[in-house]
């Protein structure tokens, strides 16, 4: 994986998702002067993040539309545009909650905690059932968070019921639709035909 983080990118699709890292990394400095420690903090930790994809060498499109949705999630948190465009979090809970689960999905299938659905009898079920439950686990660890937030760190953080439950539900949609598009995601249409065919299995 290391390998993977630190080889030079091999097309325009590959350096784009680069340069949108180094987008991340000048986004720390410029997040701390403008919105001071906090935002730096939060920009540093999307940096972060915004690694996973290169680490498990994903294809350049899915890596592209990570950063992109991560980076606009997390500047989208330090501005307040949550607080001050009220729907603006819900389609921001559909896109990363479905690309984090299927990030979270091949991490576990690379280190051999959860089966492969490209090896399983019914691959598309198997990996939206898989992606869904992952993004409704991160969904609820996410509103944990904004819990733990409002009453530890910063009371202006947004919690209620009915906010709590809507970004978990819209989270979850996200999660069915990034498992149910997982091959075209992840570019493995192919592996999967080939492990699933009478042939292969026989």
């Amino acid at each position: 994986m290391i390998r993977a983080l630190l080889r030079a990118p091999a097309s325009p699709a590959e350096i784009f998702a680069d340069a949108l890292r180094v987008l991340a990394a000048i986004s720390i400095i410029v997040a701390g002067i403008g919105w001071g420690p906090q935002g730096a903090l939060s920009l540093a930790a999307t940096f972060g993040v915004m690694l996973f994809p290169r680490l498990l060498g994903l294809p350049p499109a899915f890596d592209i539309i990570f950063c992109v949705a991560t980076l606009a999630a997390s500047w989208s948190s330090v501005t307040d545009l949550y607080l001050t465009v009220r729907w603006w979090d819900l389609p921001m809970h559909f896109l990363t909650n479905g690309i984090w689960a299927a990030l979270l999905y091949v991490a576990l299938v690379r280190f051999e905690v959860i089966a492969d659905a490209a090896t399983l009898p019914r691959p598309l079920l198997s990996a939206a059932v898989m992606t869904t439950a992952l993004g409704l686990s991160i969904a609820v660890f996410w509103e944990l968070f904004e819990w733990f937030s409002h009453t530890f760190i910063d009371s202006e953080v947004f919690v209620g019921y009915r906010d709590s439950i809507g970004d978990m539900a819209v989270g979850g949609l996200g999660s069915l639709l990034a498992g149910l598009s997982m091959r075209m995601l992840l570019g493995r249409e192919r592996v999967v035909e080939e492990k699933a065919s009478p042939e292969a299995i026989g």
